[in-house]
């Protein structure tokens, strides 16, 4: 096996041994489903429809992974959920 290759395999497996960080938004009895939506739209980058489906996700289920990446992306955003007053955390 080359350098080259040696260096390509660690770095695979580097990668799939990092768990990405993700939002995770938790239902309440406060929020309408629109401003759920309009927000995650807003903050997220959703598409109406993905918003619209984390929105019933959320309400079925009790929460749901709104956002995965780094952590210094997802906290100004998870932040923005909280201070929109959705309930949501970095996991």
């Amino acid at each position: 096996m080359s350098t080259k290759e040696k260096i390509s395999e660690e770095l695979l497996l580097e990668e799939e041994t990092i768990k990405p960080n993700e939002i995770i938004l938790f239902n309440d009895d406060v929020n309408t489903f629109e401003h759920v939506i309009e927000t995650l739209m807003d903050v997220c980058d959703h598409s109406p429809v993905q918003a619209e489906q984390c929105s019933l996700i959320v309400h079925y289920n009790g929460k749901c992974t709104v956002k995965t990446g780094e952590y210094n992306d997802l906290e100004p955003r998870c932040s923005r959920l909280l201070q929109a007053g959705l309930s949501a955390e970095i996991v």
